[in-house]
């Protein structure tokens, strides 16, 4: 999953990216409004981490702006202990929530998880996709009642898949989502993920769509 954290602190930014690339999170950072509407216009991210204190003008402003293009990606405020009003203000905007600094991490990433399960529909990290059983907490993946190795990036394939079921995702989209702007990524590292989920989950847990991509089927 990629993550925007639009923070203007530099040092509790890259602490951040760092615990959340551990959780297999892809993130890019903003530390300026600019910069984030730079990267909003370049790329599709599954959620925001937003800081309101820019340098340049009020993180409101880019949260306003998602809204009224109906944007609906998950955003979390970043906020102080002490701006009660901005907390409010944020949430009237359209956030999904907020964690107030300094924050454990931990929480910032079960909150994630909570705003995504909201957004999809989903009241269990526990999902069942035909013979297929994924629990998004624990990473477990059973096939036939049988548990089933993937590696992180695989999983994070999975459950891309499984976000977008019924939709057809292009090679570009999975390749935002898996690496943060400035990565080297080679030609066929998707085709390989994508060869690994067939042969550990089956070959028709994800359909090839000539020129456009890859889909899973919404009946699968």
């Amino acid at each position: 999953m990629r993550i925007l954290l639009v923070e203007d602190d530099v040092l509790l930014a890259k602490a951040t990216a760092r615990g959340l690339d551990q959780a297999n999170f892809v993130v890019d950072i903003a530390t300026t409004a600019e910069q984030a509407y730079h990267f909003l216009a370049s790329y599709d991210y599954q959620f925001i981490l937003l800081d309101l204190g820019l340098p340049d003008r009020n993180g409101l402003e880019i949260l306003k702006s998602l809204r009224r293009k109906k944007n609906k990606v998950g955003v979390i405020i970043l906020t102080a202990q002490d701006k009660t009003q901005e907390r409010i203000s944020g949430l009237d905007a359209g956030a999904d929530d907020f964690v107030v600094k300094p924050y454990d991490l931990y929480e910032v990433i079960a909150r994630i998880q909570a705003v995504l399960r909201r957004i999809s529909g989903e009241v269990s990290d526990l999902i069942q996709i035909g013979n297929i059983a994924v629990n998004k907490a624990t990473k477990q993946v059973l096939r036939d009642h049988t548990e089933v190795e993937l590696t992180p990036k695989e999983f994070h394939l999975l459950e891309l898949f499984i976000l977008n079921r019924g939709r057809i995702i292009s090679r570009e989209s999975i390749e935002n989502s898996f690496y943060a702007y400035d990565a080297d990524v080679s030609s066929n590292v998707i085709q390989v993920y994508i060869h690994n989920l067939r042969r550990k989950l089956g070959k028709n847990i994800v359909r090839t769509v000539q020129s456009f991509g890859y889909i899973m089927d919404e009946n699968y």
